[in-house]
This record gives C-alpha cells, sequence and structure tokens, in this order.
C-alpha cells in the first residue's frame, strides 16, 4: 500500500487521479437518521386509545388477524379503533367494520378507573344490536394463581369465583 510518487507523473495525467477508497460516511449518517425516524414512528403505529387495563389471571388470548376493538376510558369516552365515538354511532361503526363476516369478535378494552356500569352499558348495547362475539381485553398476570387477597375494605372471593379451567375465550367472552 505505498503512495503513488507524484514526481513521475506525465503531463497528461493532470494532478487529480480517481480515488478507489469507499467512503461510508454518508452511508452512516443516512442510516442513523432512517433509525431515528423507525424508533420515533413505530411507537405511534400502534392502534387504538391507550388506557390502564384491569389484570385477569383466567384469561386467554384469541388468536385473530385484526380485531374489532371498543375502549372505554375513565372519563366514560366511547372509541372505536383510535376514533372516538357517541354511544349511537357505535353500533353502525362495528357493523361496517365487520363486513360480512358476524362471527368477529368484538375485543372491549375498559380502563381500570372506568365506571363498571359504562363498560356493562356498552356490552349490553353490542348485545342487543345483534353482535354476540365479544370479549374483555385485560392484561395478564406476572404470577400464575395469584387470587384476589382479602384485605381491609375488600371482600374475599367466593369459593368458585373463577373457573377451573380457562375457557376458550377471554373471561366475559359471550358466544
Amino acid at each position: 500500500m505505498g503512495m503513488p510518487s507524484r514526481q513521475r507523473q506525465s503531463a497528461t495525467e493532470g494532478l487529480y487521479q480517481p480515488l478507489a477508497d469507499i467512503n461510508v460516511t454518508p452511508l452512516v449518517d443516512v442510516m442513523l437518521v432512517l433509525l431515528i425516524i423507525f424508533m420515533i414512528t413505530a411507537p405511534l403505529l400502534a392502534k387504538g386509545v391507550k388506557v390502564n387495563l384491569p389484570q385477569a389471571s383466567a384469561a386467554m388470548p384469541i388468536n385473530q388477524k385484526d380485531p374489532i376493538v371498543v375502549t372505554v376510558g375513565k372519563e366514560g369516552k366511547i372509541a372505536l379503533g383510535a376514533d372516538e365515538l357517541s354511544p349511537e354511532a357505535l353500533i353502525d361503526g362495528i357493523k361496517v367494520m365487520m363486513g360480512d363476516d358476524q362471527s368477529r369478535v368484538v375485543h372491549i378494552r375498559g380502563d381500570t378507573e372506568a365506571v363498571y356500569g359504562e363498560v356493562v352499558a356498552v356490552m349490553d348495547k353490542l348485545a342487543t344490536n345483534g353482535i354476540t362475539h365479544i370479549a374483555i381485553m385485560t392484561n395478564s398476570r406476572s404470577k400464575t394463581g395469584a387470587g384476589i387477597k382479602a384485605g381491609p375494605g375488600r371482600a374475599a372471593p367466593a369459593a368458585g369465583a373463577l373457573p377451573a379451567q380457562a375457557p376458550a375465550a377471554p373471561a366475559g367472552a359471550l358466544k
């Protein structure tokens, strides 16, 4: 790897010779910019409204390609996917998303601080309008078999409150 001697250059060759090395600096710059862009946009690709889901140990996940997700926020606002809707427009929006496939499961996500009656009202509204495949979404517990313990102001669960075997659908699924 010796440097070419400049003493033996002829007048026709000129002072500028092509450089045979690859300059990787622009390539690294472009790759770092793309990495930053993907790091920023990846969290934004998640669908739906962010809510704090309750924990359940008996729930099993449903394998479905594109679920229909209804979210009840802690203020009682209802969203279909990422779009906030009125309770009257919810049924029409779900039926449009279902199309001809009436067997699709509608996932209901209720915030842990949401009023229980509002979540039940959404489920009842879906069931009375012919949407019978309903599942409640929960976060799975980190410890298996951990039940709710009785404490101050909290009653112990009745025997048999949780099924011995996990059902085929998540807890609260109507079929």
